[in-house]
């Protein structure tokens, strides 16, 4: 994971004073890189029944979709509210600083699918926690989550104790 590691930027005080921001952008730059990261993301999950991939607006979008192509099955875009044109199903959660929420449509997902969420990074947990609500909410069960990234010191691992969870790059 040390060439991963190498392939994360530091950006100092972004979004705000005080916070390092882990760049992803050096690492999807790199095609070896990204293969390599799918990869990896992927080996613990191989022969399970894995029916589709989810991947939260916008990051997950990257190595969601690539882990859904890799493993030939579906992938769910979690977006922001208004993004979609057909009918969805929302769940909201509670930021730091505010809410959010998240919408899937209501058919993309179901009783009998198996589904692996993604997501670059994983904080303090709360987006990835409203990601496991909302795919259980169209009816599906959450077989585990995978991230690139995990800020252990943030213990986002704690709010998804009843989830399956590999990280690749522990900081």
């Amino acid at each position: 994971m040390d060439r991963l590691k190498a392939k994360i930027r530091d950006i100092p005080d972004f979004p705000k004073p005080g916070i390092i921001f882990k760049d992803i952008t050096p690492l999807v730059k790199d095609p070896a890189a990204t293969r390599l990261a799918v990869h990896q993301l992927i080996h613990p999950f191989l022969g399970r029944d894995i029916t589709a991939v989810a991947g939260m607006e916008a990051r997950g979008f990257i190595f969601g979709s690539l882990v859904a192509w890799e493993l030939g099955i579906s992938f769910i875009p979690l977006r922001k509210p208004g993004k979609l044109p057909y009918d969805v199903q929302s769940v909201s959660y509670d930021l730091e600083y505010g809410s959010a929420s998240l919408e899937a449509h209501i058919d993309s997902l179901n009783k009998n699918d198996n589904v692996l969420l993604i997501d670059d990074l994983l904080a303090t947990g709360g987006t990835a926690k409203a990601s496991c609500e909302l795919v259980e909410k169209l009816g599906a069960r959450v077989e585990a989550c995978a991230f690139v990234v995990e800020l252990d010191f943030l213990k986002g691992r704690d709010i998804l104790k009843e989830y399956e969870v590999h990280s690749l790059i522990h900081y």
